[in-house]
């Protein structure tokens, strides 16, 4: 069984920086692609950011120049560093990892004060 579980979620100011971590079970790169996608009250869940096995990334537009996301093999561990954090950033943060299935961690909330 695949477990995510994803960490680092928070309360921080606007313009604050958090950096989530999301642990696999197995090793990261067994995964075609893993990243994160974020969940705001009343919407739907979209795609945050990916990297594929190959280690290429992929940003949704509302983040691109704020959030990075990286890879620790060895800790079988994908991070997510937010900078200039804005109130619209404020969701669910999902960890997702995709092979032949998809799964799914079980999120940790990121909350951002103006």
């Amino acid at each position: 069984q695949v477990q995510l579980v994803e960490s680092g979620g928070g309360l921080v100011q606007s313009g604050g920086s958090l950096r989530l971590s999301c642990a696999a079970s197995i090793s990261t790169l067994s995964f075609d692609r893993i990243g994160w996608y974020r969940q705001a009250p009343g919407k739907q869940r979209e795609l945050v950011a990916t990297i594929t096995s190959g280690g290429r990334t992929n940003y949704a537009d509302s983040v691109k120049g704020r959030f990075t996301i990286s890879r620790d093999n060895a800790k079988n561990t994908v991070y997510l560093q937010m900078n200039s954090l804005k109130p619209e950033d404020t969701a669910v943060y999902y960890c997702y990892a995709a092979s032949s299935l998809g799964y799914w961690g079980q999120g940790t909330q990121v909350t951002v004060s103006s």
